[in-house]
């Protein structure tokens, strides 16, 4: 399968993210979910990974599955926080027995044992992640970004500098999800600043249920900004208006990145279609036909 690093230099990319499933149910609800989003054509899709490798075995089986099976580019992510090298080592060793060819490098959250105490790992830090994965051999490598910063980091200018710093070994970044285009393209135009123009894809959820997601967004620090929560408060009561809200908004949030000439779209899809596919579909992209919603 292709590199991603070869689709962002060919073009502009449609991806989707996926989470590994947990139960059989799940799984086929994620089956169902890639074949609904399948006649987008997207360039590639991604598989998160658990805190500490929880879902170790599931994500690779996923990646693999859809990399083998399905005929689609698939990123595997990996963390390095919670493992030794020799872990690390073993699972780049499967990928690359199974063609799997792209991964997403990240530092991962610390996590505690028993006792309360940070597991022991090999690694910290994003970055040895990715000149471990750069030693191994042929892969593309992709890390996070936050165009509103870290929620670790201490300012933006050496957020943006740390993340200028890994892109120059890495080949790509995605970002976490935001709402509004200017965070993405003062992040961009950040890293212009340190001599930075590796290809940055915009992440982007769509608001389908605000609840959940001012939650996530208080996880990753990123703000929901207030003028658009007071058009969700004011509509909460009615699902259907809040979604229907929710892909009218990442739509015109979409068009507005392209036409500032963002190299993609990522879609954070919570391993549901409906959305995606009704935003693909107001922007002209593929087959957005909604069969199977």
């Amino acid at each position: 399968m292709a590199h991603i690093s070869d689709l962002l230099a060919a073009g502009r990319t449609c991806s989707f993210e996926f989470f590994p499933p947990k139960t059989d149910e799940a799984a086929r609800a994620l089956e169902q979910t890639i074949a609904e989003l399948a006649p987008l054509d997207p360039s590639f899709v991604s598989v998160t990974y658990g805190a500490g490798g929880s879902t170790r075995e599931r994500t690779r089986d996923v990646v693999i599955n859809i990399e083998r099976n399905l005929g689609i580019t698939a990123m595997a992510h990996l963390t390095c926080v919670g493992h030794t090298r020799a872990q690390l080592d073993s699972l780049l060793d499967e990928y690359k027995a199974a063609g799997v060819s792209n991964i997403l490098a990240l530092a991962g959250d610390p996590i505690l044992d028993d006792d309360g105490v940070v597991a022991d790992s090999d690694f910290e830090f994003a970055m040895e992640l990715v000149e471990l994965i750069k030693e191994k051999g042929d892969f593309s490598i992709g890390v996070a970004a936050h165009p509103e910063g870290h929620p670790r980091s201490e300012d933006l200018y050496s957020d943006r500098r740390h993340l200028a710093d890994k892109l120059n070994v890495a080949d790509f970044a995605i970002t976490q999800f935001f709402f509004e285009a200017e965070p993405y393209l003062r992040l961009v135009e950040g890293l212009s600043a340190f001599g930075c123009t590796k290809p940055v894809l915009p992440g982007i959820m769509p608001v389908t249920n605000a609840a959940q997601v001012v939650r996530f967004a208080q996880l990753a620090g990123a703000e929901f900004p207030p003028h658009l929560a007071d058009r969700f408060d004011a509509i909460a009561d009615d699902g259907d208006a809040v979604r229907a809200l929710g892909v009218e908004l990442a739509s015109e949030l979409c068009q507005r990145l392209l036409d500032e000439g963002a190299p993609g779209l990522h879609f954070y899809t919570l391993n549901r279609s409906t959305a995606t596919r009704e935003i693909a579909a107001n922007l002209g992209l593929g087959d957005a036909s909604p069969a199977g919603a």
